[in-house]
């Protein structure tokens, strides 16, 4: 099958968060199964390139769409990049979604919008690229406009008409909708017929999101979990109506890892390697993230990790709240991230009050990342919702077991160290309470506390599989299903 991945970011091009990840490994696994894949993302700014330019494809303007360039690109490894070349759009600085000052770009509607109709365009005939798609993979709101435009090119070609691919979008976190006022269809080539409620309207305003709901023959989530959660008022952030209507298309897969990056067996940027059969060498990591954070190692102290967004979402006040009992209990603390104003001063003022077993840094910083996974004894995750979450996953892979909140991906991929599904391994709350985040962590110091129940723990998590080839081979036999229907 000939599979366009659509998306707004991919690692290490750029990203902000887990669908850069997924967008890097994702398309690779399925080349893998043998499919003709390619990736389609904007060219930013600044932007560090590797491969060879294979092709250069004009798009000419076209009412309000202004004029473009496709960037056929191969990268080292053999795997086909489209660019997608504007810069009156695309090169600029800041996130791919906002300015340096953390505002949003006031023209996304228009950005994303040609991204998604030129997604859409690579499944007609009327591909500009001499390539046409058998499916386009839609992520989350930037391309969610993509199964819109793919409906209206089948609708336009009537019965008999040339072929047009089919779409799925995947919801990587359903609370990013791509909300615009409703005269943005106007300058986006959308439809009158698909302006209300049954199509892209969403409280008076247009949901970029909820028209890929509405028009994508598919719909996948990260996790099972959140596939059903997001179907009930707490989670489905307005949506939950058009998920529960089309509950009959929608999947929940788990995400998977780049098993290539996250191994503590071949890891550069770890201190010492060592893995399920030679596993003394996460001893040593422990030392050197200890030394590198400056931490006192005099005693033998459990170290706390976190690496993620500073946020209530992620559960942090919860963190927060307890980590003075930890620190009396005798743990450490190491954080690397960056969120929340309020948030961010308040770890600040515990390091200052306690710089022998506090580490706080702010920002990001991937070598800083895999350290604490490899170094920490225990990884910190309590998120009030988690679509998929990967820090559970690295954690597990390398023996750092994590504390979780049952919900999402989480609730799909650590067991509880106390519950009767089989090996634990990690510590899980039932709900993100204080109560119950201090409970998981005297479990955890409890059972740090005894060498052979934890390494159990550490030997379950690190016999589990989160490569990306199951995930990849669901996705593909549901791609094998739409182009049966």
């Amino acid at each position: 099958m000939k599979v366009l991945f659509a998306t707004s970011e991919c690692a290490p091009l750029v990203k902000t968060g887990g669908l850069g990840d997924v967008s890097a490994a994702l398309p690779r696994a399925l080349a893998a199964l043998g499919h003709d894949v390619a990736l389609l993302m904007p060219a930013y700014g600044n932007m560090v390139l590797a491969g060879q330019i294979v092709g250069l494809f004009a798009i000419a303007p076209q009412g309000p769409w202004p004029a473009a360039q496709l960037i056929k690109l191969r990268q080292d490894d053999g795997f086909i990049l489209y660019l997608l070349s504007c810069p009156q759009l695309y090169a600029r600085a800041g996130t791919p979604y906002g300015s340096p000052d953390g505002a949003d770009h006031s023209d996304n509607a228009m950005r994303f919008g040609l991204l998604s109709r030129v997604a859409a365009l690579i499944g007609t005939p009327h591909t500009p690229c001499a390539w046409q798609a058998d499916i386009v993979h839609a992520n989350d709101w930037p391309t969610g406009l993509a199964p819109l435009y793919l409906a209206q090119a089948r609708a336009n070609a009537g019965p008999g008409g040339a072929t047009v691919a089919c779409s799925l979008i995947t919801i990587h976190n359903l609370a990013f909708q791509g909300v615009f006022p409703m005269h943005t269809c106007e300058s986006l080539d959308i439809s009158p017929e698909v302006r209300g409620v049954d199509g892209l309207e969403f409280w008076g305003q247009m949901s970029m999101l909820k028209a890929g709901l509405n028009f994508a023959d598919a719909i996948t989530t990260v996790s099972p979990t959140y596939a059903r959660e997001i179907q009930g008022a707490d989670l489905g952030f307005g949506l939950d109506g058009v998920l529960r209507e089309r509950a009959h298309v929608l999947h929940g897969i788990l995400n998977g890892v780049d098993t290539t990056l996250w191994d503590p067996a071949n890891d550069p940027l770890i201190a010492a390697p060592y893995s399920l059969e030679s596993p003394s060498g996460k001893a040593l990591n422990k030392t050197a993230l200890r030394q590198r954070c400056g931490l006192d190692a005099s005693e033998n102290r459990m170290l706390f990790g976190l690496v993620g967004r500073l946020t209530h979402q992620k559960g942090v006040d919860l963190i927060l709240a307890g980590a003075e009992r930890m620190l009396e209990q005798g743990a450490q603390l190491v954080v690397l991230g960056s969120g929340d104003a309020v948030m961010q001063a308040r770890f600040a003022e515990l390091e200052a009050r306690h710089p022998a077993h506090v580490s706080v840094t702010l920002g990001f910083n991937e070598s800083l990342a895999h350290q604490i996974e490899a170094g920490a004894d225990c990884f910190l995750m309590p998120s009030r919702f988690e679509p998929c979450g990967l820090n559970q996953m690295y954690s597990q892979i390398y023996g750092t077991p994590p504390i979780v909140t049952r919900t999402g991906g989480l609730a799909d991929s650590v067991v509880d160290a106390g519950s009767d599904q089989g090996d634990g391994t990690g510590f899980v709350m039932q709900t993100p309470r204080q109560d119950m985040f201090d409970d998981a962590v005297q479990r955890a110091l409890a059972a740090w506390k005894s060498p052979v129940a934890w390494e159990s723990l550490q030997r379950a998590g690190m016999r589990k599989e989160f490569g990306w080839e199951a995930s990849a081979r669901a996705y593909s036999e549901l791609y094998a299903q739409l182009l049966q229907a």
